[in-house]
């Protein structure tokens, strides 16, 4: 049931992002840097410490985890930069403007969303605290897709209602992801793996996506602070909660 309630939690992150991006472009900055700090936070203090655990517990080979964390480094990069999803990119195709190009890319943030959920469902497998923990990086994650879709869609000459039913469609794909994994339980071996693979991951999303693009806005002392903040707040929530 608590993977259920983070679930309906990313649809809510997702559908605000999204708005947020048509209401306040001033300030997503500021927001982005936040969020980024949380993911590098939740990367370094929840999902590291329990793969330690994990290996000490089980005594696993820290090798095979290890490659899962670059491959998840490595494959979500890929796959950003061959289908050009996040509006980072936007300037790179910015000549090529078409509406067919921006649905394309909306449904691979929705197939990307899925797979957000899906990592909910899994992380609340290995355990309560990690589930809880990584579902914080997904919501914050997930804010940022809603904004993405949105951009995406309005900048490839897409009117804002049909963005907008796309970014419904965003922020149901973690919820039916979630759902995905009440049907079936991960082994030990393949959750530690799992973890590793979505670490590799948040690490990119935090320092090689969000935090780049939160900075392609504006530097400032002020959006540093936030992303210091971001991570200081999971810090406490992991030592103290």
């Amino acid at each position: 049931m608590e993977a259920v309630f983070f679930s309906i939690a990313t649809f809510f992150s997702t559908w605000f992002g999204g708005i947020l991006a048509v209401k306040l472009k001033s300030k997503l900055h500021l927001i982005m840097g936040f969020a980024a700090g949380v993911i590098l936070g939740v990367v370094f203090f929840e999902i590291f410490p329990e793969i330690i655990e994990q290996v000490k517990t089980h005594n696993f080979a820290p090798t095979g985890i290890m490659l899962a964390l670059v491959a998840g480094f490595l494959v979500f990069h890929i796959l950003e930069k061959a289908i050009l999803i996040h509006h980072g990119h936007e300037g790179d195709y910015a000549e090529h403007v078409h509406p067919q190009v921006g649905i394309l890319s909306a449904l691979a943030l929705v197939g990307h969303s899925f797979l957000d959920g899906f990592g909910i469902g899994l992380g609340f497998q290995a355990s309560p605290a990690v589930g809880a923990l990584v579902a914080v990086a997904v919501i914050s994650h997930d804010f940022t897709d809603g904004m993405n879709t949105v951009t995406l869609m309005i900048a490839h000459q897409n009117s804002e209602r049909k963005a907008k039913r796309f970014l419904f469609l965003d922020a149901v794909a973690p919820v039916a992801g979630v759902a995905a994994t009440l049907f079936f339980s991960v082994p030990e071996r393949f959750m530690i793996l799992y973890l590793g693979f979505f670490a590799g991951f948040l690490l990119y999303i935090g320092a090689s996506d969000i935090l780049p693009q939160a900075h392609s806005k504006k530097s400032s002392y002020q959006l540093m602070s936030l992303t210091v903040l971001g991570a200081l707040l999971i810090f406490v929530i992991s030592r103290f909660a």
